[in-house]
């Protein structure tokens, strides 16, 4: 299937709107009559209102109005790139018959070197995502920006609470790191802490993700697909009664996120689930900034993942004395970002090679040398055991 023929999934944006110079109205091109042709390298936007298998039961709200405020934010002219808004997913008879269509038009437009952005009913829809690049047989990372792990019964059918589950059981497992950001203690059950642990992913807390960004930042980096739960967000920040979370990310933290996704030269997908319309229209508001960072962030990206060669890098060598191991870092001459190399364990197949070279901070660097090894570094050598 070609990117023309996406057209079956989705149906145009129905409401009426000024294309206005220096504004994203005008930037955007917008699926109204006739489908676009869509170019490669290009953002690609577009939302799925899906709640049919949320727990909480919201099918019966269709969000809509985050492009109100999207169209009328300002457009760079550094946005030199295409940016299209493809309009709505067509709900399917069943459930699955809109993960199908998702992770369909995900697929196509990853394979095309296009960026999907979501703009999402439940959270399970992150799991057709993953079928999405499962599909490619693409070995990837995720990042959940959550206040817990959905982790739920994997013996009961796939719902908003249960699709990490789904995801780690899903064969053939192409999921090599799952990171949770903004978690709160008070959510996170011990079997969730005991199962994070055992399988070496990464979660960063909310009062370490308020306290100093930093530690988040080698995470978003560092993944593929990015799942935004608006449920996260502090209660404060929406004035919506679906959002009754007392302590959660602010909306200044959501935008840093979806900048810091949009730099990262591997984020192939960014997700904002558990979208609805809010009484007061600052939830809609900020779905829109949060996009429209993210494109910001795109605009801004360095190209300097080291995927290939590290002959323009910085290299320094760590050798920790007391277990006799060497750490080698990588300080990016463009960006001044670091990232950690961790050896493949002797006599393993090289199937996760592109997840050698770790993302990380001047932090890490810092405490190989003090002889001790980083997080990060230990968890990814595990994971490729």
């Amino acid at each position: 299937m070609s990117l023309n023929d996406l057209s079956i999934y989705f149906k145009p944006v129905d409401f009426a709107f000024q294309q206005t110079k220096e504004l994203l109205s005008e930037k955007i091109t917008i699926y109204t009559g006739e489908f676009p042709e869509i170019e490669k390298n290009s953002i690609v936007i577009f939302d799925c209102p899906e709640f049919r298998n949320s727990v909480s039961g919201k099918e019966d709200l269709i969000p809509n109005r985050f492009r109100h405020y999207l169209y009328n934010l300002s457009a760079d002219t550094k946005w030199s790139f295409p940016v299209y808004d493809l309009g709505t997913i067509k709900p399917g008879d069943a459930v699955e018959d809109t993960y199908y269509a998702v992770q369909e038009a995900v697929s196509i437009l990853v394979k095309k070197n296009c960026i999907p952005v979501v703009i999402g009913g439940s959270q399970d829809l992150t799991y057709a995502i993953y079928k999405a690049f499962q599909q490619l047989e693409q070995t990837v990372n995720i990042a959940g920006i959550d206040a817990g792990l959905d982790l739920g019964n994997p013996d009961e059918p796939l719902n908003d609470q249960n699709y990490i589950s789904h995801i780690l059981t899903s064969r053939p497992c192409t999921l090599f790191n799952y990171s949770i950001i903004g978690t709160q203690q008070p959510f996170l059950r011990t079997s969730d802490v005991d199962l994070i642990e055992k399988l070496y992913f990464d979660y960063c807390r909310l009062g370490e993700l308020a306290t100093d960004f930093k530690k988040a930042e080698p995470l978003i980096r560092n993944s593929d697909i990015i799942s935004f739960d608006l449920k996260s967000l502090k209660a404060t920040q929406s004035r919506s009664g679906f959002y009754d979370n007392p302590n959660g990310i602010t909306s200044e933290t959501a935008c840093q996120i979806a900048k810091y996704a949009g730099i990262s030269d591997r984020l192939s997908c960014f997700s904002v689930m558990n979208y609805l319309e809010g009484d007061s229209g600052l939830t809609d508001h900020l779905v829109a900034q949060m996009i429209w960072y993210f494109i910001d962030g795109f605009a801004s990206r360095f190209g300097d993942f080291p995927i290939s060669s590290l002959k323009n890098y910085m290299k320094f060598t760590v050798n920790l004395v007391d277990i006799g191991e060497e750490i080698v870092f990588y300080k990016s001459n463009k960006s001044q970002r670091w990232w950690m190399e961790v050896p493949y364990p002797k006599k393993s197949e090289m199937t996760f090679k592109r997840h050698t070279v770790v993302p990380c901070n001047h932090e890490d660097y810092l405490q190989a040398m003090k002889n001790d090894i980083p997080d990060l570094w230990w968890k990814t050598f595990q994971k490729l055991l």
